[in-house]
């Protein structure tokens, strides 16, 4: 049925009338359009919508869930309006971001927080990829800002300094790893693993086993680095993550790490945007911002 909206405030304002002359000039048409516009509606729905007698119009049970989908769909689009007014007035914005499981976890929250604290009429749609998915996204303009490892071709994009990302091998205390202080991930690559349930790190450590031909022996999925530093403690085998993530979960779960001497286990994150001049005054906020302590 290909009711436009000019159709469902003329079907209301005549239902809500009760007379079709003064429904038409509620609508600001005249009678003969008015007229028209209804006899294509129930020409198009192939329903009659409207009883026409003496006093006037009323909607037949056709009409009357018409009326109903006609209400909800005005009142959506009066909501999208006055959201969209809001936008356009610089008092409400959405910031699109997407970012690697790393930065996500580990060094976003604290920075992201803070500033949205002092922004509290700016949302952030927040999603979680792998690095080379996100460089596309940008390049893309499918979000405004990204935040990515090194490791995957960046051209074109305008990037800064975010953080310093050392992933490690979390062994429980008495392993026989334990005395090492690095290690190459191929030498490990035949132990019993746990990892993580989802997400784009993981997704990132199975791809480099896959370039030495193996397959990880997955034991068990978590969906915390918590989660996984406990499992390691009883034993269960052997955990990829974060340092920073290591740390925090050793402490609990007394497990110990080793570092992983691999290039691509040490990653330079970056926060990256297609070109700063066209982001948003927000959005040029928050990229300067997030790139403004890439020491850490």
């Amino acid at each position: 049925m290909r009711f436009d909206l000019i159709d469902l405030r003329l079907f209301l304002a005549v239902v809500d009338a009760g007379s079709m002359t003064h429904g038409a000039a509620d609508a600001g048409l005249s009678l003969p359009a008015a007229s028209e516009r209804l006899r294509d509606m129930e020409m198009i729905g192939k329903v009659k919508l409207l009883e026409r007698g003496r006093r006037g119009v009323r909607p037949t049970p056709a009409g009357e869930a018409l009326a109903h989908h006609a209400r909800l769909i005005l009142r959506q689009m009066a909501r999208m309006r006055g959201e969209l007014g809001e936008h356009a007035d610089g008092l409400r914005a959405t910031i699109r971001l997407a970012v690697n499981t790393a930065a996500l976890t580990e060094f976003l929250p604290q920075r992201l927080g803070a500033w949205m604290t002092a922004h509290p009429r700016i949302d952030v749609d927040l999603k979680e990829r792998q690095s080379i998915e996100i460089a596309r996204a940008v390049a893309a303009d499918l979000v405004e800002i990204g935040i990515l490892s090194d490791a995957v071709d960046t051209g074109g994009l305008q990037l800064r300094p975010f953080a310093v990302d050392r992933l490690v091998v979390v062994i429980p205390r008495d392993h026989v790893f334990a005395a090492r202080r690095r290690a190459l991930f191929a030498d490990i690559a035949d132990q019993p693993f746990v990892g993580l349930s989802d997400g784009a790190l993981q997704s990132h450590i199975d791809a480099q086993a896959r370039r030495l031909g193996l397959t990880l022996k997955m034991r068990s999925r978590m969906r915390s680095f918590e989660g996984m530093c406990h499992m390691v403690s009883a034993g269960v085998g052997l955990a990829i993550m974060p340092e920073t993530a290591a740390r925090r979960g050793g402490r609990s779960a007394k497990t110990a790490f080793v570092r992983l001497a691999d290039d691509w286990a040490t990653r330079r994150l970056s926060v990256c945007v297609r070109a700063e001049e066209e982001l948003s005054p927000p959005a040029r906020d928050l990229f300067e911002h997030l790139g403004s302590s890439g020491s850490h």
